[in-house]
C-alpha cells in the first residue's frame, strides 16, 4: 500500500496509531483472500473478530509516499483464537513488526465463542 499525506504527521513520517489501520486491513484481505468476510461473517453466524492483544516494535519510519508491504503469518491457533505474526517493510527493510492475538467472539453474548470450522481449516493451513 502506498503511504498518503492522510497517513503522516506534520513531518511526513507514518503517525503511529496508522501503521495499526495497515496491520487490520492485511488481516481482514487475508480473510477475504481466504473467502471470508467480515461483514458476512457478522451477518450470517453473528461472530466476529477482535483484537485481544498487541506487541508492536517500531523499528524504522515510514515517509510520505513510501511504498509498503503488510506481510502476514499465522503463528498459533486455537478454537476461539488466532495469532498472528506481521511485519510491515519498505522493499527488504523491515519498518515495524507486530505480534497480534484475535478473538472470535460472540457478538450477541460479548464472549469469546469458537470460530466456524470453515475459517478454523483454512488458518491451520497455513501455520
Amino acid at each position: 500500500m502506498r503511504v498518503y499525506y492522510e497517513d503522516t504527521d506534520s513531518g511526513g513520517v507514518v503517525y503511529y496509531a496508522n501503521y495499526l489501520k495497515y496491520l487490520e486491513r492485511a488481516r481482514t484481505e487475508l480473510l477475504r483472500e481466504l473467502s471470508f468476510a467480515q461483514r458476512q461473517l457478522a451477518e450470517e453466524t453473528g461472530l466476529a473478530f477482535a483484537v485481544r492483544s498487541l506487541a508492536v516494535e517500531y523499528l524504522k519510519p515510514a515517509k510520505l509516499d513510501d511504498l509498503v508491504e503488510v506481510v502476514t503469518v499465522v503463528e498459533a491457533l486455537g478454537r476461539a483464537q488466532v495469532t498472528f505474526v506481521q511485519s510491515i517493510r519498505r522493499a527488504e527493510e523491515i519498518l515495524i513488526t507486530a505480534t497480534v492475538r484475535v478473538a472470535c467472539l460472540d457478538l450477541t453474548k460479548g464472549k469469546a465463542a469458537a470460530m466456524p470450522k470453515p475459517i478454523y481449516e483454512k488458518l491451520k493451513e497455513l501455520l
